[in-house]
């Protein structure tokens, strides 16, 4: 290797350190290094053969990072600025890591705290929380992405247990998970519901995807529900409507937006490493001005979305973050971060697109930055009906 292009820069271009806390900082070092020492040194290999790293995963529960801002159950109560300080460092480290726990931590549990009955958080938050019950959320149906609302899977109330049928796609620990949070439309009124699925099901069958360019190191599972039987006491409480849903939704946005970070920084801190070291007609690639100014405007740009994601974490720790907001910050970060992830990737050259340099892995990944929790254009649709006032129609067509 001409470089090492692993070790963390700490880029911070504007000190946005000074602002820390204490116990933010110490979150964040605690990550890096565990990424640095446990994480980095070997992803690339589980990601080349679409492996999944379990005994690797597990040890997250050392960290006592599970739940992240969740208050009481055994969750660390974390400040919303250091869960985005935590999704940086784990898809710095690796974004299939970071997609598998933010599936079990953010989206399932956030589901439970959200929206679950006091007797569902003790259940299970408790054991989540020590990695001890894994979760998962189903919502992405094979004919409905971010078209979620208009999702087909169902159930319909008998005696005391609901009957579920239907499939969901692309589910991120659909395959392996104690408990699964599973949003279906109730036959009685149409509206979509969330259920706890818990593993072992009659009728429950989860079969993991292959064939996938990015993300491949995380386990994503089609399932199928056969007449799967979930007692009524597994319904979340306040899960009523899939406006219930977005409120689970735009929380976990916030995460996304910060992961795009995570991947960003460490793409462009792999082309500043390059540049030192690698020599281009006997000077080192840094000294040329085409690559200062590549390096330059890949800085002004992550520092733009580091800069949009650290107001938008005090805004969510103050109650104010709106949907608007979170899906301005992921739509204008994923765009930046996916940009600043290919800029890398050419000052590397040829070595861009080997995964013993990083970036390849990076670029790929935040391609499914980009379109998960909503693509781009569905973003902006959330901003516009923010901006306006009035849900945005396609134009219709006549004759």
């Amino acid at each position: 290797m001409i470089a090492d292009v692993s070790t963390s820069l700490g880029t911070d271009f504007y000190l946005l350190e000074d602002k820390l806390t204490d116990e933010e900082r110490a979150i964040r070092d605690k990550v890096r290094e565990f990424c640095d020492r446990e994480v980095i040194p070997v992803m690339g290999e589980y990601w080349d053969r679409a492996e999944f790293p379990f005994d690797l995963f597990m040890k997250f529960a050392d960290l006592n990072i599970s739940g992240g801002g969740i208050k009481g159950y055994g969750c660390p109560g974390m400040s919303r600025l250091a869960e985005g300080l935590l999704a940086v460092e784990l898809a710095r480290g690796d974004g299939s890591l970071n997609t598998a726990f933010g599936v079990h931590s953010g989206l399932a549990m956030g589901s439970i705290a959200i929206l679950g009955s006091e007797e569902q958080k003790e259940k299970w938050l408790p054991q989540m929380a020590k990695m001890e019950k894994l979760g998962a959320f189903a919502l992405t149906e094979p004919d409905h992405g971010s078209d979620a609302v208009m999702l087909e899977s169902y159930v319909m109330r008998d005696g005391d247990e609901y009957v579920l049928n239907g499939k969901k796609k692309w589910i991120g620990g659909g395959s392996y998970s104690d408990v699964i949070v599973v949003w279906a439309r109730d036959a009685s009124d149409m509206q979509v519901k969330g259920f706890l699925l818990e593993k072992g099901a009659e009728g429950f069958t989860a079969e993991v995807q292959t064939g996938k360019m990015a993300k491949r190191a995380v386990y994503q599972a089609e399932l199928t529900f056969e007449n799967v039987r979930i007692p009524v006491e597994n319904k979340l409480e306040k899960a009523n409507s899939f406006a219930d849903t977005s409120k689970v939704l735009t929380a976990t946005r916030y995460g996304v937006a910060w992961e795009g970070i995570g991947h960003a920084v460490a793409s462009y801190e792999a082309a500043v490493q390059y540049a030192k070291d690698r020599k281009v007609f006997n000077k080192p690639l840094e000294t040329f001005q085409l690559i200062q100014n590549k390096l330059a405007n890949m800085l002004a740009e992550l520092t733009h979305c580091q800069l949009m994601a650290f107001r938008l974490a005090e805004l969510f720790e103050e109650g104010k973050m709106t949907g608007g907001q979170a899906s301005i910050a992921k739509m204008s970060i994923a765009k930046k971060c996916k940009q600043i992830c290919s800029d890398a990737r050419d000052i590397l050259g040829g070595n861009g697109v080997l995964l013993e340099y990083h970036v390849a892995k990076h670029l790929a990944d935040m391609e499914i930055v980009y379109t998960y929790e909503g693509t781009d254009i569905v973003q902006s649709l959330i901003v516009g009906r923010e901006i306006t006032g009035v849900q945005a129609m396609a134009p219709s067509r006549k004759g």
